[in-house]
């Protein structure tokens, strides 16, 4: 059973820009579809079940290109996201996207993954046009 999915996409805008939007915890609203709000290290999903607040903590290191997530829900559990943006050239990034399967139970771990990853495809989508100047 797949346990991860890694998605890239290349986006039209320079490394250094790119990076501090997405190292910006508080735009992840304007290009996720479960962060409703971000403020002070906590966030609002939206999950299939209802909404939650969570603890959020971003560790972003500029001069490696990563940004990492680790959300603690409610009851402890945590989830993880890895990310980095590396220039292609002078004008144009790679961001690369590392999606672990989430904190739930083996029995409901089928098909999870699946999921947020056709959610992770559009984000990204999203986030290209965003900072192509597209959307």
């Amino acid at each position: 059973m797949k346990t991860f999915d890694v998605q890239t996409i290349e986006i039209n805008m320079p490394c250094d820009p790119v990076f501090e939007f997405i190292s910006d915890a508080q735009r992840l609203p304007e290009w996720t579809n479960a962060f409703k709000s971000v403020s002070d290290g906590r966030a609002l999903l939206e999950t299939p079940n209802g909404s939650v607040e969570v603890k959020l903590e971003v560790r972003a290191a500029r001069s490696q290109g990563t940004v990492d997530w680790a959300i603690t829900f409610p009851d402890g559990s945590v989830a993880r996201a890895y990310s980095r943006v590396v220039a292609k050239d002078k004008e144009s990034s790679l961001y690369s996207f590392l999606l672990m399967a989430p904190p739930v139970p083996l029995e409901q771990l089928e098909g999870a993954l699946d999921a947020q990853s056709q959610i992770l495809r559009e984000e990204l989508r999203k986030l290209g046009e965003i900072l192509s100047g597209k959307g």
